[in-house]
């Protein structure tokens, strides 16, 4: 069953709007970068060396895997209750990619040579070499999948090609998390379970992107829906976005009470994260609200309550990897004289600039997708495949 979507997207309003964003936005950061150069980005060599682009290129990279996690449970393991939301996962994960890769390519001096010669170096031992192989097989097995999944009838004759995209982006969130949790000289990064936080929070994402954008497609109206479609979202959906909101509360909340409880040289930091308003937004506000409203089955089935918290969840999110990766180089590898007790960091305009030609990049992508192809399930309404929501 195929209901249009709204409007803006199918007259193409939402594209063209993303894509002159993305050329003002865009264009503003190169031409820093070009006359500038790197003093643009207010990274600095006492230590801080990652800023803000690195986060926001994680947070759309692990969004994008996140987003086939979800597809998956169609395409890979059988839960056809979940068809309707597949193509757009997959979509919207394409769309996270291309942003994500945007914003590493303009905050990168050279990245033609550093996507060139970082493999060709064969540092096996790195994780970031099995990274970049990672997200270019990655790159081409989604579009495979996109392509398949537009050609047939059924999603669940894209398997094939949709397990091997779910282990491919398995390892890139294992591997993500890899980048930083092996660094032993980074206390606040080093640990063994910083990979599976890695993998819970994107998950997390995926189920927050999947709600917000789906119900943008549909004009923020379930009259407009599939039934097939509104009786997941009043189901089962909403169900398991409160768990792993709820997986992600443990793991963050874990984190911070180790990290404050422990007098490991270098932990000191947590200290000054927890003590900031920035973090109980993020955890009050991105974590702990959300889980209230998909957690109680009222709230839950509510559609303003569903898209209050995967707006939440998105910016607590990006508060999270902004504090993780930021908050991680606060301390001075080699303390001296030249250096404070804990380094400090703000996005200079040219990185919040970024931010923004991300955003736009990927929802010109996105919206070229709601705009031009198909992206509903055309599989006919069967009533094993649905789950009728609790009273």
């Amino acid at each position: 069953m195929t209901i249009e979507t709204n409007t803006i997207f199918r007259n193409g309003y939402v594209f063209w709007a993303a894509l002159v964003g993305a050329v003002v936005t865009a264009g503003f950061v190169l031409s820093q970068t070009l006359t500038i150069g790197s003093a643009a980005f207010n990274t600095t060599n006492l230590g801080i060396f990652w800023g803000l682009p690195i986060v926001v290129y994680d947070y759309f990279l692990l969004t994008s895997t996140g987003l086939v996690f979800i597809a998956s449970l169609s395409l890979v393991f059988g839960l056809r209750q979940f068809d309707p939301i597949v193509k757009r996962c997959v979509w919207l994960a394409l769309a996270g990619l291309v942003g994500a890769v945007a914003v590493l390519f303009m905050e990168l001096a050279h990245p033609i040579r550093a996507l060139l010669l970082t493999p060709l170096n064969l540092q096996f031992q790195s994780p970031l070499f099995w990274k970049i192989l990672l997200v270019a097989l990655y790159t081409i097995l989604l579009l495979g999948l996109i392509l398949r999944l537009q050609t047939v009838t059924e999603v669940q004759q894209a398997k094939v090609v949709g397990s091997l995209t779910l282990l491919v982006a398995i390892g890139i969130a294992l591997v993500a998390g890899s980048v930083y949790g092996l660094m032993a000289m980074r206390p606040l990064w080093f640990g063994g379970e910083v990979p599976v936080v890695f993998l819970i929070e994107s998950l997390v994402g995926g189920f927050a992107f999947a709600i917000f954008f789906t119900y943008l497609a549909y004009g923020f109206s379930t009259r407009n829906m599939p039934l097939d479609l509104q009786v997941l979202f009043g189901g089962n959906f909403g169900r398991l976005f409160a768990v792993v909101i709820g997986l992600h509360l443990l793991l963050h909340a874990g984190r911070a009470v180790t990290g404050l409880y422990s007098n490991a040289e270098g932990l000191q930091v947590w200290q000054y994260i927890v003590g900031q308003p920035l973090w109980h937004v993020g955890f009050w506000g991105g974590i702990v609200a959300p889980l209230v409203l998909m957690g109680i089955a009222g709230f839950r089935q509510s559609p303003v309550a569903q898209i209050l918290a995967a707006v939440l969840v998105m910016v607590g999110l990006f508060i999270a990897r902004y504090e993780f990766i930021i908050g991680g180089q606060m301390v001075p590898l080699f303390k001296g004289s030249w250096a404070p007790d804990l380094l400090a960091y703000a996005p200079s305009v040219t990185e919040w600039a970024l931010l923004l030609a991300g955003i736009f990049v990927a929802n010109v992508v996105n919206a070229f997708g709601e705009w031009k192809l198909d992206l509903e399930d055309d599989t006919p309404l069967v009533d094993d495949r649905l789950e009728q929501p609790a009273e």
